[in-house]
């Protein structure tokens, strides 16, 4: 077999060597791959997920191919070690290790590295860069960002540029609870993709989520002080900035430096023709971020996939006269939560050119199209990307445009989503993050799977930012053309283990597990799922109540911290009132907190509770302290408010208490973990001031003593109207029907199933036939399980006491585990 060498373990170098092995490459080479980095291949747009706490490096969604997959398809990987000289002659590559490797075919897939301008106080005297400076580029990156971030209380940090990576690392560092701003030379933000206008509503959302903007200010210098710790920027009209930590996000420059000591030829990039082969080199090719093809380099993940075809083709003989003939770009992402798309120009070039925009600042709406000749030659979306789809088509001149232009924007005549999805061309990519097209996902259910969750595991359609997730669902079922099979693991109550919700109760309960790594041992035939933790915590809280172990990494932070978290780190607090109704010395003490505590907002929540709104992780406890209330519960997935309305002391149309009854059930159940939050209130007559009929159980007096049961209403982004579970007699008899329904629910929904799901799927008949009519005996069980429950409740802001562990309510560093770097 020829030996084929790959420079590089990206995503470039990588997906070739995918694309090789899948075209019986694994026969006709030998296999070595050498990376800088201690890993495996893994997806670098996921970084920013990683830096705001929303995935691990262990998470399957950031790693492309772990360790073992190198193993499995036979190819030799190098972590840790990096190339150092390419001997075009001897043809040997030479690594930092001193190992030497011959080849027959060498590949170049070093990607690149971030730009860094000339900036006083960046580097240190030898040249690396100075303390509490940091690109945006590796894990390494993102983990030296988390520990200063996390180092101390108050760290300000300061985004140099922004583009795409910029704004991504503002996000991450905002969630983290950081002061951030961001600074931009240009007049506004991702130029390189919006217009003037489509920048203007990308910043009001920036700043919207607390982080500060500075466009048209170009950074000179890194401020530091007498130790060399950062106290801020320097701007290039002399007014600084204050900040600890300096981010580094102003682009890209091609990793040129090995091929250019080899003697290749580079000009901004290296330099390859349409196979892919570099410029008067036989044996050498180059793919990805590095290389150079026709005056083009590019820095998006898409044309990666293109090239890494074409090369596939070429070497392993499938197709010997495939060429890679350049790439129009089309980027559909997420910046910082937002969504945005754009493809070819930005705006009309022309007198002739037509150009279509609507402007929405207030909902954060702004699209445009720019066609010439009766051809798509640019669009751009920002907030609303549902029509992108179309768009993509049209820019491919795959469709024709409508005569009305306005209805490329909106559906005016145009294909919906779903039939969107059934038109589109084969080579349509639907996933850019993976660089998956139509054609793979319909060759994936041709080729035998199943399920929706088969064709994400073997495609990874989805697995990146997650805009197309949608669009992925309906072609997979428009070409199962209903015969897509359940998925079984569609019934588990989590991914990692093979059993429903009750059987994993009654399985729990039986052997005594009482933390959530030992449910994992037990019953978790591959090994643990992050995704789990948090559902398998909700669980075992059910079955044990207090007694359960609460272990590291179990909890979400709103329930490790009980409170909520907001977008820009700081936390909302709801201290408990019942039904609604307070007294003098509760609001005068919820005043004093406000002021003492500077806490920006003092807001009035839809459940008639008071909130407020951003309180610092450290001033927790001392703010439940100086309340001396009980948790309102508005952060977690558990039972949360009654609403009341003022019932029958004060209204003339009252038919019932519903204050008191409201007071009565939220002391009954306050606090009471369940699978997706609970909110319930009670009206006390049909006029439905409280709202009961919309929410998770609601109550209703009809006079007489009497109360109507509803359950699973809802009225937030869902709307419903609860279904009658049965009309009782009295008070007493709500409590113990409320109670039955509850711990129902809590045993056999779902984890995050609210109760407007949960109902319709079991059945308003069933339920009545099993909690009104006890046809199956199962009453007194749940009515014993939750008496368990709710005698031991637990208030948990009085943990401010006696902490779980020091690090529960302060600032604590998030170190990501690295593996061990071979020995050289």
């Amino acid at each position: 077999m020829r030996k084929l060498v790959v420079i590089g373990n990206g995503m470039a170098g990588a997906r070739t060597v995918e694309e090789i092995i899948a075209r019986g490459g694994r026969g006709m080479f030998d296999i070595t791959m050498i990376g800088d980095e201690p890993y495996g291949n893994y997806n670098r747009i996921m970084l920013s997920h990683v830096l705001a706490g929303e995935t691990s490096v262990d998470d399957d969604d950031l790693m492309l191919n772990p360790m073992s997959w190198y193993g499995e398809n036979g190819v030799t990987l190098y972590a840790g070690d990096r190339a150092m000289r390419l001997d075009r002659f001897a043809k040997i590559v030479t690594c930092e290790s001193g190992r030497e490797l011959s080849y027959d075919v060498a590949l170049i897939a070093t990607g690149s590295n971030s730009f860094f301008p000339n900036m006083d106080g960046l580097r240190d005297a030898d040249g690396r860069l100075g303390a509490g400076v940091f690109g945006f580029r590796t894990i390494a990156d993102t983990n030296g960002m988390l520990q200063m971030a996390q180092s101390r209380d108050g760290v300000k940090a300061v985004v140099v540029g922004g583009g795409l990576l910029g704004l991504e690392a503002a996000y991450g560092l905002r969630t983290q609870g950081l002061d951030v701003d961001v600074v931009h030379s240009p007049g506004h933000l991702m130029n390189q993709q919006l217009d003037e206008r489509g920048g203007r509503i990308l910043r009001d959302k920036i700043e919207a989520l607390g982080v500060g903007v500075y466009t048209s200010k170009r950074t000179t210098a890194v401020l530091r002080d007498d130790d060399g710790a950062i106290t801020g920027i320097a701007f290039n009209d002399g007014s600084p900035l204050p900040a600890d930590m300096v981010i580094v996000a102003a682009g890209i420059r091609p990793n040129v430096e090995l091929a250019r000591s080899a003697g290749l030829v580079v000009e901004r990039g290296i330099v390859v023709d349409d196979q892919m082969r570099c410029e008067d080199e036989s044996s050498v090719y180059a793919v990805g971020e590095c290389c150079q093809h026709r005056g083009e380099t590019y820095g998006l993940v898409a044309p990666l996939w293109d090239q890494a075809v074409v090369l596939a083709d070429v070497l392993t003989g499938n197709d010997a006269h495939a060429a890679y003939h350049g790439s129009r770009l089309t980027t559909k992402l997420k910046v910082a939560g937002i969504d945005v798309a754009a493809m070819g120009v930005k705006g009309p070039e022309r007198d002739d050119d037509e150009f279509v925009q609507f402007y929405e600042p207030r909902s954060g709406v702004y699209k445009s199209v720019v066609v010439r000749d009766n051809k798509l030659i640019g669009a751009m979306l920002l907030g609303d990307v549902s029509k992108v789809s179309f768009l993509s088509q049209a820019f491919d001149d795959k469709v024709p445009l409508p005569a009305e232009r306005i209805g490329m924007l909106f559906d005016l005549g145009t294909p919906s989503p779903a039939t969107g999805a059934a038109e589109l061309a084969d080579d349509a990519q639907v996933c850019n993050c993976n660089g998956v097209t139509k054609g793979d996902i319909v060759s994936c259910v041709a080729a035998g799977a199943s399920t929706l969750s088969d064709v994400v595991a073997k495609t990874r359609a989805g697995k990146g930012c997650g805009s197309c997730k949608g669009l992925v669902a309906d072609i997979v079922a428009g070409t199962a053309g209903g015969g897509l099979a359940e998925d079984a693991s569609a019934n588990w109550y989590v991914p990692a283990i093979p059993m429903t919700k009750p059987e994993l109760i009654a399985e729990v309960g039986k052997r005594g597990l009482r933390s959530v790594s030992e449910v994992f041992a037990a019953f978790a035939p591959a090994g643990e799922d992050a995704t789990a933790k948090m559902p398998l915590a909700s669980l075992l809280r059910v079955v044990w109540g207090p007694a359960w172990v609460d272990e590291p990494g179990a909890l979400f932070i709103n329930d490790r911290v009980h409170a909520n978290i907001q977008r820009d780190g700081t936390f909302s607090v709801v201290p408990q009132i019942k039904g609604g109704v307070t007294t003098p010395g509760q609001l005068r003490r919820i005043a004093d907190v406000a002021e003492k505590y500077d806490i920006p907002m003092v807001k009035l929540t839809g459940g008639q509770r008071i909130d407020l709104l951003g309180v610092k992780k450290q001033d927790l406890p001392k703010v439940w302290a100086d309340l001396d209330m009980p948790s309102g519960y508005a952060y977690g997935k558990s039972f949360r408010t009654v609403k009341t309305c003022v019932g029958s002391d004060f209204c003339r149309y009252g038919l019932g208490d519903s204050t008191a009854l409201g007071i009565a059930i939220e002391t009954r159940f306050q606090g009471l973990e369940s699978p997706g939050k609970l909110k319930l209130a009670v009206a006390g007559c049909p006029r439905n001031c409280s709202e009961a009929l919309c929410k998770d159980l609601g109550v209703v007096a009809v006079g007489d003593g009497r109360w109507e049961v509803y359950i699973g209403g809802a009225a937030g982004a869902h709307i419903r109207k609860g279904d009658l579970l049965a009309v009782v007699d009295s008070g007493d008899d709500v409590l113990r029907l409320a109670g039955r329904f509850i711990q129902y629910y809590r045993e056999n929904a779902k984890w995050l199933e609210r109760t407007y799901a949960f109902v319709p799927r079991i059945g308003i008949e069933e339920l009545r036939r099993l909690l009104v009519n006890d046809a199956e005996g199962i009453c007194a069980g749940l009515q014993e399980r939750i008496e368990e429950s709710i005698a031991g409740y637990r208030d948990p802001w009085l943990q401010r006491a006696a902490p779980l562990s020091a690090a529960q309510i302060t600032p604590s560093l998030p170190l990501l585990p690295l593996p061990k770097v071979p020995v050289r």
